[in-house]
């Protein structure tokens, strides 16, 4: 979340981002922000001078008692006895004032870095990079839901019937690709750097607020009520919760951390023909990259990461794009998000694999993660992760892409990790 400091001494240009962003009421609640803040000070300053008096007080009342003046240390109690009752009444307005400050902060996302292009959605978006050239298929080329059904490769309809539609079961050579992938993209992170973390997939709601996705606006969660857990939507959340509460050297920056998960979202009001298939899933697995930077190297860390995924979809030989998201289409927590992007010739669309964001310090507030710098001071540490990568798309577009009159061709880079190199 913003600092409330940053919205004081910022008030323009937050809402100047804001506004990039199409926030409604900005000004009203960054306004009802600054009273609510300036209310808790205010009764924090009170409280100081109450507590200052009361002890001085206690000192007093003491050196009375020894001197043998009980009238006057009794006198200087009863007024003690006030002061406690007035200090009660500005810690509760102070703990209100302090309560209501954190639940305005919660609803303010985080200002958009300037390179992000104002927007109302996706069709503002910004293309700036593609490459790849998109394959011409057979004249009976069939999207990848019909593959899966003629290859018995993955059964959506058992899926409903164990759980629910977006519950797919793979099976066979599927699963096999699928545990490929998974193998692979963890091998090429962890070749770049990044340290292999298993980590759980029900987290507490600490750790959803920590990294931004509680208070859950638009229901996306799935909730354990009874113990009051939640289902992860990304392996973002678990990894990145590593460090809350925790204060780093400036020497151990960077930290690097990738872990595969399966992923669980509701995905609330999603339907039409463009839900397909793999195209959109509660249930999916996910390989994160997730780094935690020094702020002078996150800017820096950010194109590293947008390189690296561009590496695997390279070596997927996959048609891609690389897309700067506008203000309207941006993530609550991000300052800048690029999505990669495959094309699916099968379905002729583009399909998205990868969201690779900088957070800046909005997650670091938060979590309360930090490091002490060269001169001893505690500051707030940069925090960004990416998809490296999200696996029903690039499955889909694998399927789809690569499918031939004979079968469906695996990629020369996973033909080791399959242990095949076609699907008939």
């Amino acid at each position: 979340m913003l600092q409330v400091a940053f919205i004081r001494e910022n008030k323009e240009a937050v809402l100047i981002g804001l506004a990039k962003r199409n926030f409604k009421n900005a000004e009203a609640i960054i306004d009802e922000v600054i009273t609510a803040d300036e209310t808790r000070r205010a009764s924090q300053a009170l409280l100081d001078n109450v507590l200052s008096e009361s002890n001085k007080l206690s000192k007093d009342i003491g050196m009375l008692f020894k001197s043998g003046e009980r009238q006057k240390a009794t006198l200087l109690k009863e007024k003690t006895v006030q002061l406690k009752e007035e200090s009660k009444q500005l810690t509760e307005k102070l703990q209100a004032a302090g309560e209501k400050v954190t639940e305005l902060l919660y609803q303010i996302p985080n200002i958009p870095n300037a390179l992000v292009p104002a927007g109302n959605s996706e069709d503002d978006n910004q293309n700036i990079f593609s490459e790849g050239d998109i394959p011409t298929l057979h004249k009976d080329a069939i999207p990848h839901w019909e593959l899966a059904k003629k290859y018995d490769i993955i059964d959506f309809e058992l899926g409903v019937k164990i759980t629910g539609a977006g519950f797919p079961v793979y099976k066979g050579k599927g699963a096999r690709l699928q545990r490929a992938l998974i193998a692979y993209f963890l091998d090429k992170n962890c070749d770049a750097g990044y340290e292999e973390t298993q980590v759980p997939l029900l987290v507490n709601e600490a750790s959803g607020i920590g990294t931004g996705q509680l208070p859950d606006k638009e229901g996306q969660m799935y909730h354990c009520e009874i113990d009051n857990l939640y289902l992860i939507p990304t392996a973002e959340v678990p990894v990145t919760n590593i460090f809350r509460d925790v204060l780093l050297k400036e020497e151990e920056f960077p930290v690097l951390k990738t872990a595969y998960t399966p992923c669980f979202r509701r995905e609330a009001g999603s339907y039409g023909a463009h839900v397909r298939g793999l195209n959109r899933l509660h249930q999916f697995d996910k390989v994160e990259i997730v780094r935690v930077e020094h702020p002078s190297k996150s800017a820096t860390a950010l194109d590293g990461m947008v390189d690296h995924v561009k590496t695997l979809l390279q070596e997927l030989e996959l048609p891609y794009r690389i897309l700067r998201l506008c203000g309207g289409d941006l993530g609550f927590t991000a300052v800048m998000t690029y999505d990669f992007e495959v094309f699916s010739t099968a379905q002729d669309r583009w399909l998205e694999v990868s969201s690779v964001s900088n957070f800046e310090t909005f997650q670091a507030n938060r979590l309360k993660l930090r490091f002490k710098d060269a001169n001893g001071k505690s500051q707030l540490a940069h925090t960004l992760n990416g998809s490296s990568l999200a696996l029903p798309r690039i499955l889909a577009a694998l399927l789809e892409n690569y499918q031939t009159p004979e079968g469906i061709k695996i990629p020369k880079v996973l033909i080791p990790y399959c242990g095949f190199d076609i699907i008939s």
